[in-house]
């Protein structure tokens, strides 16, 4: 360990591949060909070829084992010296936001002056396994001396063994699905159908307007024929969404369709982040700094919505950081679904929760939705689990960078009922 009074943490430049549905052009590349190609980029554009980093956290939340050492490995083919360690880290949806808070604590602590913090997902080189009695079979085979030994296992062999079994999309505690959590929470918020279409309407809108105006474009790197996320709907309206069925629940009763939730994802997204006078050593930007992070988890079993742990981790972050809603200039808030972020609203408004949960005196308040993802969210951009909290981060830094001044949240909503948040100022 090595400890020296505080630094700042600079960020100094981010990069991401375009963000596709799944099983569209990146249907042949792998979680490690796409985390490449994003350090690659970002290696060229802070001309790093060779340089050495103190540490790199990376990580996926859909992964193969022949991925057990991803950070490593694709940084071993980012242009970077090889003497750049690195590691894994998988906090789900919140990942690469985690990972940036645990690069910037080694550099505000003196322990590295630089580092890269991302994540990757493909949900279409999605691992396929076998049953488990497969895999014993197979064990026991292995383990057998004899010829004898080792092909008398496979006496047991049945046809059902075969069955491959995809990743799981349920909570295992619950056995519900992420949508189909987030409908109860939708209903226990009273959310409704046409305030979630009119969020995912605002989300494509503002996404496509960003990509319009060039926003994204030094942000952005091609990859596998592609320039651009292939999921933002310019077009959209409250009309066209009003026609879809709900997804989630089809009793008559939901309110969430795949126009109001994020779509399945496939990219990879980083950001570097620095000590002041490392990169000023390097002439490189300093576009903002992350200040404040923070994570919270939640009961969702038996008490609270599965996605709901952002209002909490929000919560003591503003108490840490002694700041309400009116300090804050943007709000980046995941849409993991348009119900969701509503929900997140919802309580940070509502005096009751916000006394018996979150103990303070009032409610934490009302959030001018004209600050709320001014470039488009994930249900337009598309949500690779482990990059969407570089994507924001890197984002959020340049629309501070370009305002000159200001402040801006960050909430993540994760699976397994947790939350990861953060504060960028500049």
């Amino acid at each position: 360990m090595h400890y020296q009074p505080t630094r700042r943490v600079a960020i100094v430049g981010s990069k991401r591949i375009p963000f596709l549905r799944a099983n569209t052009n990146y249907a042949d590349a792998s979680n490690q060909d796409m985390m490449t190609a994003v350090l690659k980029a970002l290696v060229q554009d802070q001309q790093l070829e060779g340089v050495h980093l103190g540490d790199v956290s990376l990580g996926a939340v859909i992964k193969h084992s022949r991925d057990f050492n991803l950070a490593r490995e694709s940084v071993l083919g980012s242009g970077l010296a090889p003497t750049t360690p690195a590691f894994d880290i998988q906090r789900a949806c919140g990942t690469a936001l985690e990972a940036a808070i645990l690069i910037g604590n080694k550099i505000a602590l003196g322990q590295i002056d630089a580092g890269i913090a991302g994540g990757t997902d493909s949900i279409s080189d999605a691992p396929i396994v076998y049953r488990d009695e497969l895999r014993k079979l197979l064990l026991r085979s292995a383990r057998g001396r004899s010829l004898g030994q080792k092909l008398s296992p496979w006496l047991g062999l049945r046809p059902s063994f075969l069955k491959p079994e995809l990743p799981g999309v349920v909570e295992p505690r619950t056995g519900l699905s992420m949508g189909e959590s987030t409908e109860l929470t939708a209903k226990e918020w009273g959310v409704t159908r046409a305030a979630q279409d009119e969020l995912a309407v605002t989300s494509h809108h503002r996404a496509a307007a960003a990509w319009n105006d060039g926003f994204y474009s030094d942000l952005v790197v091609p990859f596998a024929g592609a320039d651009k996320d292939n999921n933002i709907r310019p077009d959209t309206s409250l009309e066209q969404l009003g026609k879809l069925r709900t997804v989630f629940d089809r009793s008559g009763n939901g309110t969430m369709t795949a126009g109001n939730s994020t779509p399945l994802t496939d990219g990879s997204a980083a950001v570097l982040l620095a000590s002041e006078d490392w990169a000023r050593e390097r002439n490189l930007p300093i576009l903002a700094y992350l200040r404040y992070g923070r994570a919270a988890a939640v009961d969702f079993v038996h008490r609270d919505g599965l996605l709901m742990a952002p209002a909490f981790a929000v919560s003591d972050m503003l108490r840490d950081a002694d700041l309400g809603f009116s300090d804050f200039d943007f709000f980046e808030i995941h849409e993991a679904f348009a119900a969701q972020t509503l929900a997140t609203l919802a309580a940070w408004e509502n005096a009751e929760f916000c006394r018996d949960r979150l103990g303070h005196d009032t409610p934490l308040g009302s959030i001018d939705r004209g600050k709320l993802n001014v470039k488009g969210g994930s249900v337009a951009i598309g949500h690779p689990f482990a990059a969407t909290g570089a994507r924001i981060l890197g984002g959020l830094a340049k629309i501070l960078s370009e305002k000159g001044t200001g402040r801006g949240l960050i909430s993540v909503c994760t699976a397994g009922g947790m939350g990861v948040t953060a504060i960028v100022e500049r």
